[in-house]
Parts: C-alpha cells; sequence; structure tokens
C-alpha cells in the first residue's frame, strides 16, 4: 500500500489575465495592512498637517517617476504610461484641494481625510458592472495607497532570491513592475482581472497571470509547490507527478501551438472553402494598441469610449476626446475603429450619476445620452473630427426603439452642420451602428438595420436580460447560459433580420471569443467577431481550420438541441476532436461523426 501524499492537490479557478504556464515555488507578497484612524488636528497644527500631505505626495511622485523611468526601459513608453495615468492623479488639483479644505474645516488628521475622500471615487468605480471599470478602481486604490504609506513611513519588500510564483491579495501596475526585477515565474492574486493595469503589463513582461482566485491566500503559503496556467485561468495546489508531467505536456504543446498562431498573423479570417469573417478586436486602453497590432487583426470592433469618465466628475471636453480618438484612429488606420458612445448610468462610473433603484434598466447607455444633448454633440463632433481618415464609425449602446435610433441620427447630423461651417474636415459617409443588447432590439433587428449601416451583439447584457439572471450574482449565476437554447435561436434570429435588412452583423460581447462557440457563430452567419486581444489568434486558427458548410451543419444541430448541457457537450466534444491542443472542459465525449 503506498503512502499517501503529504498535502492534497486542488485545483483553484480564476480569470485568465496573462498567457503562459509556469511551475514553481510561491512567495507570498503581503503588505502591512493601512490602518487609518480617526484624530483630531489642533488648530495650531493644521498647516503642518496639509504640508505632511504635500510631503508624501511629493514623495509618491518621486517613486512613481523612477516606476516610470524603469517600465519605459524595460517595456518602452506605451506600456510604461499607465503611470503616466497615476501621476496625472497626483496632480490632480481639484482631489487634494478638496482634501485640504476639509482638513482645514473638520480638523482632522491627513491619513482620515484622505483615505475618505478618494473612497468616494474608489466605492463607485469597484461597484461599477463593467470589469475594466472595477480594474480602474484597483490604480486609483494602489495611489492612495502609495499616499497613505508615504504618510505613515511604512516600507514594502520587493525583492527575494530565487525564483517564485507570487500569490498576493491584490497587485497594483507599480508592484508587478518593482517585482519583475526579480525572477518572477507568475503571478496570482485574488482581486483584479483581465482588464487590470497589472494584467497588461504580466503580458507585456510575458509573466502568466491569473486573478480573480478566490480567497488565494488561504490555499496558498509560503514555499508551496503550484501550477499556474495563465490560459485557463486555472492554480493547481500542491499537483501531484500526473499532474505536473500533464501539464508540462501541455507546455510543450501550447510553445508548438503558438508557432503556428504566429504564423497567421498576416492572413485573413477565411474558411477553408473562402467564408470570410472580420475578425476585430475589443479595445479598453490606448495603451493596449501595439500589443493589438501584433496579433493580426482587422481592426478594432468596439472602443469603449467610456473609460474616459472613470472617476470623473465632469464629461472630458470635446478636444479632450478627439486627442484620443484620433490617436487611436491614427495608430490603426487604414483599419476600421468603432467607437462607443458613452455607455454609463447601471456602472455608476461618474460620481454625478443619481442613484437608482435598478440601474441596470434605468437611465443609461443612449437614454442617458439623448438626455444630454450638449454633451452627447461634444462626443459626436469629437468622433466626426476622428473619422478624418476614413476608417471611423460609431455605435449606440442601449437601444430599444427605432425613436432613440432616429434621434441620435439627427445630432449626428447638426454635429455635421456645425463642423461644416467652421470648415472642419470629416468622413462625409462615417458608418453609424447600434449595439443589440436589449431583447426588444433583438425583437426589430430588421427595422433597425434600415436605420443603420451594421448591428452588433452585445451577448453580455442580452444573455442577463434575456434569462433574467444577473451574472454578477453568485446565488444565480450558473443560470447564465450562453449556450441556453433560447439566447442561440435569439442569434439566429438578429444575424438573419440583420442581414434582411441590408446590413453586416457582428459580436463584441465574451461570447465572440469562446473558442467553444466559433464555429457555431460562423454557422449562424455572424460577419464580424470583435473578441478581446489574446484570444485573436486562437479563434483565427478555428476560422481557417473549417469548412463553412461544415460550420452551417453544426448550428442547424445546436439549433435542434433543446437544453444548454446537450449543447455543450456536443461543441466541446467537436472542439476537441477537431482542435486537441485548445484547451477546453475534460470529460465530453467525442461523437463518432460530426456529420
Amino acid at each position: 500500500m503506498s503512502a499517501s501524499p503529504p498535502y492534497r492537490e486542488i485545483t483553484l479557478k480564476g480569470i485568465a489575465a496573462a498567457p503562459g504556464i509556469a511551475f514553481g515555488r510561491v512567495y507570498v507578497f503581503r503588505k502591512d495592512e493601512l490602518v487609518v484612524q480617526e484624530r483630531r488636528v489642533a488648530p495650531g497644527e493644521i498647516e503642518g498637517e496639509i504640508g505632511r500631505l504635500q510631503s508624501s505626495i511629493d514623495r509618491s511622485k518621486k517613486e512613481l517617476t523612477k516606476i516610470l523611468a524603469f517600465a519605459e526601459e524595460k517595456l518602452g513608453p506605451a506600456q510604461a504610461k499607465i503611470f503616466e495615468a497615476q501621476l496625472l492623479i497626483l496632480d490632480d488639483v481639484v482631489l487634494f484641494d478638496s482634501v485640504n479644505k476639509r482638513i482645514r474645516y473638520e480638523r482632522m488628521n491627513a491619513e482620515f481625510i484622505l483615505h475618505d475622500e478618494m473612497e468616494k471615487y474608489f466605492r463607485l468605480m469597484s461597484s461599477a458592472r463593467e470589469s475594466y471599470a472595477r480594474d480602474r478602481a484597483m490604480d486609483l486604490e494602489e495611489v492612495r495607497n502609495r499616499i497613505l504609506r508615504n504618510l505613515q513611513e511604512q516600507k514594502l519588500t520587493s525583492r527575494f532570491d530565487g525564483s517564485f510564483v507570487i500569490a498576493a491579495h491584490s497587485l497594483g501596475a507599480a508592484d508587478a513592475m518593482i517585482l519583475s526585477r526579480n525572477n518572477v515565474l507568475a503571478y496570482v492574486t485574488e482581486a483584479g482581472g483581465a482588464t487590470s493595469h497589472m494584467a497588461l503589463l504580466a503580458r507585456a513582461l510575458k509573466i502568466p497571470t491569473v486573478a480573480g482566485v478566490h480567497q488565494v491566500l488561504q490555499h496558498l503559503g509560503e514555499e508551496t509547490e503550484v501550477i499556474v496556467d495563465g490560459y485557463s485561468g486555472t492554480v493547481v495546489v500542491n499537483p501531484s507527478p500526473t499532474t505536473a508531467r500533464e501539464y508540462r505536456g501541455r507546455l510543450r504543446e501550447h510553445e508548438v501551438f503558438e508557432g503556428t498562431l504566429s504564423e497567421l498573423r498576416d492572413l485573413p479570417a477565411e474558411t477553408l472553402d473562402g467564408h470570410r469573417v472580420t475578425l476585430a478586436v475589443n479595445l479598453e486602453l490606448r495603451e493596449e494598441l501595439d500589443f493589438i497590432l501584433k496579433q493580426g487583426s482587422d481592426g478594432v470592433g468596439l472602443y469603449r469610449s467610456e473609460t474616459l469618465l472613470i472617476g470623473k466628475e465632469v464629461f472630458p471636453s470635446e478636444e479632450q476626446q478627439f486627442q484620443e480618438y484620433r490617436a487611436i484612429a491614427e495608430a490603426m488606420a487604414p483599419l476600421r475603429v468603432i467607437i462607443r458612445t458613452f455607455d454609463i448610468g447601471g456602472d455608476k462610473l461618474m460620481t454625478q450619476q443619481t442613484r437608482e433603484n435598478n440601474p441596470f434598466l434605468g437611465w443609461r447607455g443612449i437614454r442617458i445620452m439623448l438626455d444630454k444633448p450638449q454633451v452627447f454633440l461634444d462626443q459626436l463632433r469629437a468622433i466626426l473630427r476622428a473619422s478624418a481618415r476614413r476608417n471611423v464609425a460609431i455605435m449606440f449602446p442601449m437601444v430599444s426603439n427605432i425613436k432613440e435610433v432616429r434621434l441620435a441620427r439627427q445630432l449626428i447630423e447638426q454635429a455635421k452642420d456645425e463642423l461644416r461651417a467652421k470648415g472642419i474636415p470629416f468622413d462625409e459617409s462615417l458608418s453609424v451602428g447600434v449595439m443589440v443588447e436589449v431583447p426588444a432590439a433583438a425583437v426589430i433587428a430588421e427595422d433597425l438595420a434600415r436605420e443603420v449601416q451594421f448591428l452588433s451583439i452585445g451577448t453580455n447584457d442580452l444573455i442577463q436580460y434575456l434569462l433574467a439572471v444577473d451574472r454578477g450574482n453568485d446565488i444565480v449565476s450558473e443560470l447564465y447560459q450562453e449556450f441556453h437554447p433560447a439566447v442561440i435561436r435569439f442569434l439566429r434570429r438578429i444575424i438573419e433580420r440583420g442581414k434582411g435588412g441590408g446590413v453586416w452583423v457582428g459580436m463584441c460581447g465574451e461570447m465572440a471569443g469562446d473558442p467553444l462557440a466559433t464555429m457555431l457563430l460562423v454557422g449562424l452567419g455572424l460577419d464580424e467577431f470583435s473578441v478581446v486581444p489574446n484570444m485573436l489568434p486562437e479563434i483565427k486558427k478555428i476560422i481557417r481550420s473549417i469548412h463553412f458548410n461544415e460550420a452551417k451543419h453544426l448550428a442547424d444541430r445546436v439549433l435542434a438541441m433543446d437544453t444548454e448541457d446537450e449543447i455543450r457537450q456536443y461543441l466541446t466534444a467537436v472542439m476537441r476532436q477537431k482542435f486537441p491542443d485548445i484547451p477546453l472542459a475534460q470529460g465530453q465525449p467525442v461523437p463518432e461523426r460530426l456529420t
């Protein structure tokens, strides 16, 4: 009888934030808890307290400036812009004037007032619906904590001997950059996601990363042996020899597979029998452009313009927006960039938004912008000005009826008239589209198609609304099923009705970047896939390895199925047979034949 292993192997699931597979021992990166106490300040000490805060801000600037220089040297100026953004927070006159005024008026210590003032912004962003907004909250928290540590004269240990997997509750961008001076094998965190600045840096540094691992530090201690799979978002704790061999085999397969993917960079997303689709990317941060351009995309299928609003109390000016949109359009030219107008409301990104009982069914998306025509016109003029190279399109979110589209198009025409009057060039034939993310829009897809040049399906919200499931609610999140028969039939309806109205139909939700859904979506007739950048090569590989007729037959079979389990099992089996090198869920039988 063999002896039992000293530690039980367990598998933790998180978010695949940076690709790669790493094997090694854990180093737990801990930060001393920041205890912020409320303390009265004597009248004669108030100016000294404000001076103490300013000294801590100045020290924080010096530290970030050094990190910025290190990032520029190691990764180049584009990636280093992350730290320029953090430095801008430290130069926020409105924020720190407010803190100073409160110190004087309330006669409280700098730590307490600073924490309280910045916590307002942090809570707004961290409770947002969109993951990128929650990730920006981490950047704000990082700056706040840097100032607080300097106020409390705390020091962090960021040097160690040996090669380790870094485990932490959270890692900011600066943490990841500083720790990379060591031999870091991988990062594993409880907080954060794939769109965080830390994840962006990890991808640039080529350090496998898994974020969002629930209670990770309860499972990982110093020197714990782990395997980190940044492709699937998996962390194996105390792996058995058999598991380790399996993952080393996967690593070799991925190295070979990635070699074949790089060969596809400049090839079109076209099936073996010549059916061409557009394969674009979703863009959230301008800093991602360098990485995107290396992936061989057909353009940007969704630029989330509301990232410009995060943490701000006022909308950016037309000129500020124009500079951002133009930079993206010029970097991607001649490839198309689809800019989605501000999608705010339910997300509560702007601190001035009105609190609602049910924000996701309330005042958000195009509804807000039509109620704020001057703000909307500023954005429309900025987008039009950026369209001078003729590679920009515009898209409206949260559309539920024809009237909204017509009112928005009237404002576009007004913006065009204003630019013509000033002699400012723009693309007279700029394409306009709408997101189909509300069931009502799906039902009237053919009518919407007569008003615009394209439709783009936002599956994240569409599935939630269609199935009456909040995927952020752990109690019912398992009912959020992208392969629910009703979802698949709704997608077919949107695609068929949209094309029936004479426009192309794309998808920019998470489903577009799910390899398990690729053949199905091709078979349903989807014209454009807009995916997260790191998934583009795999999706292209699948498309270029199948026949269109084969995909259509698969879609017909799926449409005849009546449970999500049946659909998922069938798609998994087909994918495992055709693409064994793409990681999928285990345990599904392979059918004898696919025809």
